[in-house]
């Protein structure tokens, strides 16, 4: 699912509220998500699951072209961890 096709979806379950509405509250949420995150924390959505960065060490790499070696910096990536009932859906 991409974000248009969530809010189509929000859209047709709520139509008391305009598509801006739903537009603004989507943003928003994945707005708070990347500050939390950003910001070094978790999220925890009960039943879905959570989301966390974890820390990459500095590497060494290959540049697949040319086979050249390139130093990769540290970096922190997003991390997700599905929750008890997602496991359980998607083996059903």
């Amino acid at each position: 699912m991409i974000r248009s096709e969530l809010i189509k979806k929000l859209e047709a379950e709520n139509l008391e509220l305009k598509t801006e509405e739903i537009e603004k509250i989507v943003d928003l949420f994945f707005d708070q998500i990347i500050q939390r995150l950003s910001d070094g924390g978790r999220v925890e959505l009960r039943g879905f699951g959570a989301f966390s960065t974890r820390d990459r060490i500095p590497r060494k790499g290959r540049n697949p072209r040319t086979g050249a070696s390139v130093e990769v910096p540290s970096k922190r990536v997003p991390y997700f961890k599905p929750g008890k009932e997602v496991r359980e859906g998607l083996n059903k």
